[in-house]
């Protein structure tokens, strides 16, 4: 595989398409949006400055990594002439089927098609194409330059042949590659959502504060991050989204989201992205000070 299509500019979209542009690999980024796109590549361009500086790659390395991309807003244009296309649009189970319906129809046969989704199931997206032996999941994870595991996701008709091959793709972007079956939030979100749904609960109960919820992980469970700023860096739209999924999938009361995060994302507090969430994010991008609304 050397041609690479990645489709979403966004957070993660921008994400996987650097981390395979400098690996080697072209990539042509998909977004219907010019806008979008334009952000995604100057995200790019802006990481590999980072990059940069910290002497982690050279000026030359950053060149040859913007050019082997190409950006496109037409999904036909971009998909052409591809070997692996990975969709990394919002998390949104019928935008996605919809997605690969398209991609069934204007990609060539023998083109692998994978999901970056995190929860929904690899299964019923592939159940829309003609090709579900060639369907699979990689779930990067935010951020994707930086952070080493992707699950790949065996759904019920993928065929081994295609396991190997992206488990070994993977490997050559430097990932740690972890294989596994096609349930609702696989391993990573089965394990992570429930814990910070329990802890947006504890706060919900009046338990404790926000700080002291995080203080709490961070210090006694050796998290690097406490739960409340997790998930205002994911995106509280985001991990409603995912254990919606699991519970419509499990039909089990212990994935049904906190009423909390419910309200919080109808208001539009969405965490770090919205400019509040848990946190107020308007004078830093760090989670440094807590909402007013949860202010004692």
């Amino acid at each position: 595989m050397q041609n690479i299509a990645v489709i979403g500019a966004g957070t993660m979209g921008n994400g996987i398409a650097h981390t395979f542009a400098q690996s080697g690999f072209k990539v042509q980024l998909i977004d219907i949006s010019e806008t979008s796109l334009k952000r995604g590549l100057e995200t790019i361009a802006k990481n590999l400055d980072r990059m940069v500086t910290k002497e982690k790659i050279s000026e030359a390395e950053k060149t040859i990594t913007l050019n082997n991309i190409s950006s496109y807003t037409n999904l036909k244009e971009g998909v052409k002439n591809t070997d692996l296309v990975v969709e990394a649009a919002t998390e949104n189970v019928v935008l996605k089927l919809n997605i690969f319906k398209q991609l069934d129809e204007i990609c060539a046969p023998d083109t692998v098609l994978a999901t970056n989704t995190s929860s929904i199931s690899i299964t019923e997206i592939a159940g829309v194409t003609s090709r579900p032996d060639k369907v699979i999941g990689m779930h990067f994870m935010n951020p994707v330059p930086i952070m080493k595991l992707v699950e790949v996701i065996r759904g019920y008709s993928t065929s081994a042949a295609i396991t190997k091959t992206i488990m070994e793709l993977s490997k050559t972007l430097g990932k740690v590659p972890v294989e596994v079956n096609d349930y609702p939030g696989f391993v990573a979100n089965r394990i992570l959502m429930p814990m910070l749904n329990e802890s947006i609960e504890t706060l919900y109960n009046g338990v404790a504060g926000v700080k002291e919820i995080d203080t709490v992980m961070k210090l006694g469970m050796v998290h690097p991050m406490g739960p409340l700023q997790l998930a205002d860096f994911i995106g509280l739209d985001v991990c409603l989204s995912i254990l919606n999924v699991m519970y419509e999938g499990f039909k089990n009361p212990k994935y049904a989201p906190c009423p909390l995060l419910v309200n919080m994302v109808r208001a539009g507090k969405l965490g770090a992205k919205s400019g509040e969430g848990f946190y107020d994010y308007s004078e830093s991008r760090k989670a440094k000070t807590v909402s007013d609304q949860f202010l004692k």
